[in-house]
C-alpha cells in the first residue's frame, strides 16, 4: 500500500489537486493499479449542495491513478516521474450522480494499449462496493523538455 504523503513523490498534483488517498495495490506487468479517494468537504470539487462531489469527477480519479502508476513505473526503472495529460475521455458511464462526502471511492485502471507515449486504459469506480462509473482514457506522456514547450513550466498543482 502507498499511502498519500508517499503518493505525493510519484505524482505532480499537490494539495486540494491531488485527488488520491492510497494506492491499495499495483501490478507493473500487468500495468493496472487500485487507487482509493477518501470523499472529504474540502475536495477542490466538493459542492455543499449536493453534499458531495460529482460523479464525472471519477474520471480525474482515474487519471491520477493512472498517474500513479506511471510514477511508480518510473521509480522502478531509477527515473524522474513523467508528466502526463488526458487526451480524451472516449467513453463513460455513470450510474448515480454524486459520490457523498465520507465515503471513500475505489478506482481501477488497467492499460489497454500503448503507441509512442500515448496510453489508452479502461477504468472504474466503485462506491460502497458497487461499480458506480466506468469508461476509457487516453492519456499522453511527455518529457520535462517537452512539457516546458507546451505550457511555458506551468502546471496546476
Amino acid at each position: 500500500m502507498i499511502e498519500q504523503e508517499e503518493l505525493q513523490t510519484i505524482i505532480p498534483h499537490k494539495g486540494k489537486m491531488l485527488l488520491l488517498s492510497r494506492v491499495i495495490e499495483y501490478n507493473s506487468n500487468d500495468h493496472s493499479i487500485r487507487a482509493e479517494y477518501d470523499v472529504v468537504k474540502d475536495c477542490i470539487f466538493y459542492d455543499p449542495a449536493i453534499d458531495g462531489v460529482p460523479v464525472w469527477v471519477g474520471f480525474e480519479f482515474m487519471a491520477q491513478a493512472i498517474s500513479a502508476l506511471s510514477g511508480i513505473r518510473s521509480r522502478e526503472k531509477g527515473e524522474k516521474p513523467k508528466i502526463g495529460f488526458i487526451l480524451s475521455v472516449p467513453a463513460m458511464r455513470m450510474e448515480i450522480p454524486l459520490f457523498k462526502a465520507g465515503s471513500p471511492v475505489e478506482v481501477r485502471v488497467k492499460e489497454t494499449d500503448c503507441t509512442d507515449m500515448i496510453y489508452s486504459f479502461d477504468g472504474a469506480a466503485f462506491w460502497e462496493g458497487k461499480k458506480v462509473m466506468e469508461g476509457k482514457l487516453m492519456v499522453i506522456e511527455v518529457s520535462d523538455e517537452r512539457f516546458n514547450e507546451l505550457t511555458g513550466g506551468v502546471y496546476l498543482r
